[in-house]
């Protein structure tokens, strides 16, 4: 027995052993082992290789080198099925779009065709130029069947109708498109994106692919409520079986005003789901008119009826799996019946493209993504929720804008001036549930609202809401007078909430939360450190979830809007939301080329943009660039909702309009700074805690040469007024950060030139709030403590590199910082100047 079982193991040894020092052969039981392994950690150390053959028996005959070896082997067999099925999916994205390339060829084959024929035609007609209007007898009426809508028959009559004038608009040419600025088809692209141009209403058209089933991509976007921000309901009345395995519905639905100054929309439709012969299934949709069979009602209080003109989906199957779509969206939005400086808004087809039609091609990819499991799970929460977070603060920010009166709202007097206004809401259940069996309402209270819309002139949106979220104590530190601050105590519930976050003594940390696909919305919690009411009471963080979207510098014509709401540490996924914030929707200009508006929203975010230095009081004329951008505008909409006690109502609405008021101020100063007119206005104006601007540029250039006997600058102009003109602008434009700062036992900086504010991610305002030892490292702080009397003394220093801090909190490396004496006009001593050489952001 005992050598049967030598010579079996004797012929396992043999089996395992390298054939000619290359090759061992595994039992499946030694593959299950090291398989374990692997799933729990693919790279095993040395010392958990040798582990693993002390704890596995059946291992034991394997050289530790021959394991390494199999880990490497499983790696690399691991890593080529990855690129081998991303290989493959990309073969099936390029293959369907190119079938949907050729499809789109075709379409304007057809539609070059359609307008040479119409081109040819209208020449005959002006060459004839005759009065025989025998002509007419070609004109035929085409005689339309009597469709009633209150019957089946009758429905199914509209229904093939607009089957029939959707396809043509997704597939035909019966509507002219034209391409939209920044949209470009590709494997990874959103899709193939068009706008109307010159028809009644105002339509957009999308074709995509996306890694979703037909029978899955049409329920989701059946859910219109979902993933169209601005639908408020949704509810099918009528439910009526179609062919082909389809239905007809009969719906009513509401939408929200995006500003403050407009009515909100209703809809009558008719939507058909059905099936083609080629396996596509389509939805289409159109309003049932007084031609149709006339709508249900007049409209709601409060809202204006609009009309949906044939629109819809066509879901068609992709072989290897998902879908190819194409989404028209064709709407008449009544735009005579808002004020003529807002029509733009109901006017433009880029904004129903962003609104409607790149919106469902947006969410139908996140799906797809969260259903691959490629994304990353945070704070333990499922995509789904995270999602239902931002869809509920959208909704409340949309509730508190539009504050309709079966919601609860209602409006209050105000103090005689009409440019913020005040609703109250004394039964909050509707819009927060649970919440109003909280302490805050034991005595009687409800939720306040103040908010206002106004004109911005030649502010870039993106560029403005990216200013205002990540610079909030631009907007944000406003003081609360006695009244309101002891209101503010009164409350259990945070509702510091948003008056809080107008009130904070520390800085604001940005903790990601999740992002869509494209990224063009962020969901993020941030932290406002060291917050108290007043100076006598303890300094604690607040929590504020924020939602920020539309701030893609390419998303011409889009709404930009930052929404937050108060939370607690805990963050559970029912908590209450009141939703508060800004939103920017651009008013298209037929005068501005939506190239230019892209340039000017990439722009840097500083006010010092707006930079005014100089004597005489004399500024300079703007750029060509920023000339071009004269006709841009945009609505800015601010709503602040606040929760109250019943005896201090009156209060909180007098400090509620108090501070949207000095929002507004505030924000419209911001708008002003970093308005693209402003790039390049040198004007005369001093620079907060500093002199003159030509002057400090002149004592940190000679006080550099003094110091260490080489320029500054390779050509120094010629001491003269237009000279120290050109002398400030080579020191704001200077490629390496430049900044000054007081020597005092905490250095505070007071200017800093372009580089230096983006490094600090800052502005000429929020500057001086900066410490040097807030930037620097606790290596960086060390160096220059050993160095600074060696400054003092020799007048400069030359600091190695390292690692600073911006005051995002973003670390930025350098190469080398100079730092030296600046000396003023009676030779004595005004400031230290740093200058970062070649710093980047990690």
């Amino acid at each position: 027995m005992a050598t049967a079982g030598k010579d079996g193991k004797s012929q396992l040894h043999e089996l395992q052993q390298i054939d000619a020092g290359k090759y061992v052969r595994y039992t499946p039981e030694q593959v299950e082992a090291l398989e374990r392994v692997y799933m729990e950690c693919p790279k095993p150390s040395s010392l958990r290789r040798q582990q693993l053959i002390r704890e596995c028996p059946i291992l034991a005959n394997i050289e530790p080198k021959q394991i390494k070896v199999w880990f490497q082997n499983r790696r690399c067999r691991e890593k080529q099925r990855k690129e081998a099925s991303r290989l493959q999916t990309v073969n099936r994205k390029l293959t369907a779009l190119n079938k949907l390339l050729m499809e789109e060829n075709d379409r304007l084959q057809k539609q070059v065709s359609h307008l040479v024929y119409e081109n040819g035609y209208m020449r005959q007609q002006a060459s004839a130029a005759t009065t025989d209007n025998s002509c007419e007898s070609v004109v035929t009426s085409v005689q339309h069947f009597q469709r009633d809508a209150n019957n089946p028959a009758g429905l199914l009559a509209i229904a093939e109708e607009t089957l029939s004038e959707f396809l043509s608009k997704a597939t035909g040419t019966s509507v002219e498109w034209v391409q939209m600025v920044g949209m470009k088809p590709g494997p990874d692209s959103i899709g193939i994106i068009a706008v109307s141009h010159n028809c009644s209403g105002v339509a957009a058209r999308a074709c995509g692919l996306v890694s979703l089933e037909p029978t899955k991509v049409a329920e989701i976007l059946k859910a219109r409520s979902s993933w169209y921000r601005d639908c408020r309901c949704l509810n099918v009345a009528t439910l009526i079986p179609a062919g082909n395995g389809g239905n007809i519905e009969l719906i009513y639905m509401q939408t929200y005003a995006p500003t403050t100054l407009a009515a909100a929309r209703d809809f009558w439709t008719l939507r058909y789901t059905t099936g083609l012969e080629d396996g596509s299934l389509v939805i289409c949709e159109r309003s049932l008119t007084s031609s149709t069979g006339g709508p249900p009602g007049p409209p709601a209080p409060n809202f204006v009826r609009a009309e949906m003109l044939s629109s819809g989906y066509l879901i068609r199957p992709c072989e290897g799996g998902g879908s190819m779509i194409h989404i028209v969206d064709h709407v008449d939005l009544d735009a005579k019946s808002v004020p003529e400086v807002l029509r733009p808004l109901y006017e433009s087809p880029k904004i129903v493209a962003h609104k409607m039609t790149i919106a469902a091609l947006r969410h139908l990819r996140q799906i797809a993504h969260e259903t691959s499991g490629e994304v990353v799970y945070s704070g333990g929460r499922q995509p789904a929720v995270l999602r239902t977070f931002s869809q509920r603060l959208s909704r409340g920010f949309n509730d508190a804008i539009n504050g309709f009166l079966d919601d609860g709202w209602s409006l209050m007097s105000g103090d005689g001036g009409d440019d913020v206004t005040i609703t109250v809401n004394s039964s909050p259940s509707k819009l927060l549930g649970s919440v109003n069996s909280s302490p805050l309402f034991a005595f009687g209270g409800g939720i306040l609202c103040a908010k206002a819309s106004m004109l911005l002139q030649n502010v870039p949106s993106a560029l403005l809401v990216r200013f205002l979220r990540e610079h909030r104590s631009e907007w944000a530190d406003y003081g609360a007078d006695a009244y309101s601050t002891a209101s503010l105590r009164a409350s259990s519930y945070p509702i510091l909430g948003v008056r809080a976050s107008g009130s904070f003594h520390g800085g604001q940390v940005i903790l990601p939360l999740a992002q869509t696909v494209e990224n063009e919305e962020f969901l993020e919690v941030i932290r406002l450190e060291g917050h108290g009411f007043s100076q006598d009471d303890v300094a604690r963080d607040m929590y504020l979830l924020q939602l920020c979207s539309g701030v893609d510098e390419n998303a011409v014509g889009a709404c930009s809007q930052l929404v937050f709401a108060p939370i607690d540490e805990s963050f559970a996924d029912d908590a209450p939301l009141l939703p508060s914030g800004f939103r920017v929707i651009p008013l298209e200009s037929k005068t501005v080329d939506s190239l230019q508006e892209v340039h000017a929203a990439a722009r840097t975010l500083d006010l010092a943009s707006a930079l005014e230095v100089g004597s005489g009081g004399a500024t300079h004329p703007a750029t060509e660039g920023a000339s071009n951008m004269s006709n841009l505008r945009s609505v800015l909409t601010i709503a602040f909702q606040f929760t109250y006690e019943n005896h201090f109502r009156e209060n909180m609405a007098a400090m509620a309009r108090q501070y949207v008021r000095s929002v507004v101020a505030s924000v419209q100063r911001v708008a002003m700074a970093i308005s693209p007119s402003r790039i390049g206005s040198l004007g005369s104006k001093h620079l907060t805690g500093s002199p003159e601007g030509l002057t400090l540029a002149r004592w940190i250039s000679r006080s550099y040469k003094f110091h260490t006997g080489a320029d500054l600058f390779r050509s120094e102009p010629d001491d003269e007024p237009q000279a120290g003109d050109s002398l400030l602008k080579l020191l704001w434009h200077y490629p390496d950060a430049i900044m000054c700062c007081t020597v005092k036992s905490s250095p505070v900086f007071t200017f800093a030139n372009q580089a230096g504010l983006d490094m600090l991610e800052t502005t000429l305002i929020a500057l001086q709030d900066i410490t040097l030892e807030k930037i620097l490292d606790d290596n960086g702080r060390k160096v220059f403590c050993t160095e600074f009397s060696k400054i003092m003394q020799q007048g400069f220093a030359y600091l190695p590199g390292g690692v600073c801090l911006s005051s995002m909190g973003r670390p930025a490396s350098y190469d080398q910082v100079i730092v030296w004496k600046v000396i003023d006009e009676e030779d004595t001593h005004h400031c230290l100047a740093f200058m970062f050489l070649n710093w980047s952001f990690v």
